[in-house]
């Protein structure tokens, strides 16, 4: 992915963003991916920049060739496999949506060659709020046709199930509650935390199934003009893409660890969202009340395995620019606890322990 978060650990060699700094390093993927490219260009007319590098083994370079730009990718095979990526890049493209074109790719070396989607992020954009709307519709009616048109695709993903919804939330005791906050978590709360988890797992599983890109989220979409870089949203980091609810994209982009909007209208984009769906054949339950509690649920979920991806992003691999999404993240957990009785003993234990500890650490990892 080029700027959203991943649970996979950092190895970039050289974090510089600097291509002259990178070759006097002495940097070995750069020189092959140099070579690379001037065998796919049959020259070597071209320039290369750092994109990004994500929170994986990956590497981003931005090309550019004959006013042209595209992105290279680096995956050192020993560590990254490209082919997801550029399974589900297909996918997308097919339907539609602009996600970025493959252009050329060399698996077993590990670099792929694609379109760009450009530099403005839905993040940026959406500083100026008076376009949320505007750009909200078009990410859910991209969201729409992804999860209507990849019907029967989708079945071929890797899926969603039980295993992975609780390796996924095995992450909040283990890194941010022990690791981070330094709790000392004893029997009661495994006890509350298993109960916790397999309620928030039954209700996920309970859901249609959908095409899920993972990181549906402001980071990951980005702001294109139409032409160049294509409609918005331009769609990246869909490589771990599974089968799964059909709420937790939603949650993804409207409850975005990296931008709040006020509840009434997350419940309104909600509605909107579900009518979309329903109107292109996407099953979303019987009323909205039962999609808004999917919604919700989902959530939780999702932002309990993000405070452990968050806290293990600073405590094992050095990145403590996550710990200022902290606070937002464990904040979407306690209005959702605060309004459904079944998780009252999951609130209990955030208001006992968790978020006393939590304000006690903040000032200690301020970034």
């Amino acid at each position: 992915m080029l700027q959203g978060f991943s649970a996979k650990v950092s190895r970039v060699t050289h974090p510089s963003n600097d291509i002259a700094t990178l070759r006097r390093a002495g940097d070995v993927r750069l020189q092959q991916l140099e070579a690379w490219l001037a065998g796919v260009f049959g020259d070597d007319d071209f320039s290369l920049a750092v994109a990004s590098a994500d929170a994986s083994f990956r590497r981003y370079f931005r090309v550019t060739r004959q006013d042209r730009t595209l992105i290279a990718m680096d995956a050192p095979p020993d560590k990254e496999d490209v082919e997801p990526y550029v399974r589900v890049a297909g996918m997308l493209v097919e339907i539609g949506v602009n996600a970025p074109r493959i252009l050329a790719r060399d698996p077993k070396a590990g670099f792929v060659l694609s379109s760009d989607l450009g530099t403005r992020t839905y993040l940026a954009e959406l500083q100026d709020r008076s376009r949320a709307d505007e750009l909200y519709r078009d990410a859910m009616a991209a969201l729409v046709r992804m999860q209507s048109r990849l019907a029967g695709t989708a079945q071929t993903l890797p899926p969603y199930d039980d295993a992975l919804l609780r390796r996924e939330m095995a992450l909040f005791p283990e890194w941010f509650c022990q690791r981070h906050l330094g709790l000392e978590l004893g029997g009661r709360h495994h006890e509350v935390l298993k109960s916790m988890f397999d309620l928030l797992i039954a209700e996920a599983l309970q859901q249609p199934r959908v095409f899920v890109h993972r990181d549906y989220h402001s980071r990951n979409l980005m702001v294109g003009d139409g032409v160049r870089f294509g409609p918005n949203p331009g769609i990246l980091d869909f490589q771990d893409a599974v089968y799964g609810p059909v709420t937790y994209d939603l949650v993804s982009l409207l409850k975005d660890c990296y931008i709040c909007w006020p509840s009434e209208r997350v419940r309104a984009w909600v509605a909107q969202f579900r009518e979309m769906a329903a109107s292109e054949g996407v099953e979303v339950g019987a009323s909205l009340e039962q999609f808004q509690r999917w919604f919700d649920f989902m959530g939780v979920q999702r932002h309990l395995k993000v405070l452990g991806i968050f806290a293990r992003l600073f405590h094992r691999d050095g990145k403590p620019g996550y710990l200022k999404d902290l606070p937002l993240t464990l904040r979407y957990v306690r209005e959702v606890v605060d309004r459904y009785a079944e998780l009252a003993p999951l609130k209990q234990l955030l208001d006992e322990s968790v978020v006393p500890a939590f304000e006690r650490v903040r000032g200690e990892h301020a970034p």
